[in-house]
């Protein structure tokens, strides 16, 4: 058994491990971010240089790794203002609670920094909606963008996984 959101750890399944992703990660990044079906991305409208600068100077990530070099996911929290940047499971790995195990390591090291609330936008309808409103978040409004936003404050987080 393995501790909620402990990074470095080895799953119950003994084969997958959450750890913080690096910039060694890029190519399973962008792997995992253009295999997904919903909240699609644009290549190139986001490279390289963003990505690591989310990694390194504005927040951090995690990845859940498979075996060396392949990953099932990856999420990445933006510790400036708790927005959640990237949260993408493979859709071949869906429905392992792979998500879950991501999400939960970034919203404990989120609320760990200090922050008293989180955000993230994401496509309304989706699979990922489903998850966030199971997690606790708080629907909001739909933005600009066409994106649900959505909150989460550090009191409801604790009380929820106290």
């Amino acid at each position: 058994m393995t501790a909620r959101g402990a990074a470095g750890c080895r799953d119950n399944d003994g084969m997958s491990h959450l750890r913080q992703a690096t910039r060694a990660d890029t190519a399973e990044l962008w792997r995992v971010r253009y295999a997904v079906t919903e909240n699609t991305l644009t290549p190139g409208r986001i490279g390289d240089a963003e990505l690591h600068a989310h990694l390194e100077d504005h927040g951090r990530g995690w990845v859940v790794e498979l075996a060396p070099g392949h990953i099932a996911g990856f999420c990445i929290g933006d510790a400036r203002d708790g927005n959640i940047w990237a949260l993408f499971v493979d859709p071949a790995q869906h429905g392992r609670g792979h998500g879950r195990r991501l999400h939960d390591a970034m919203v404990d090291w989120l609320f760990a920094t200090g922050l008293p609330r989180l955000s993230l936008g994401t496509q309304p309808g989706s699979r990922a909606d489903a998850f966030y409103r199971r997690a606790g978040w708080r629907p909001l409004h739909i933005d600009d963008h066409g994106e649900r936003r959505f909150e989460l404050f550090a009191t409801d987080w604790t009380s929820r996984h106290a």
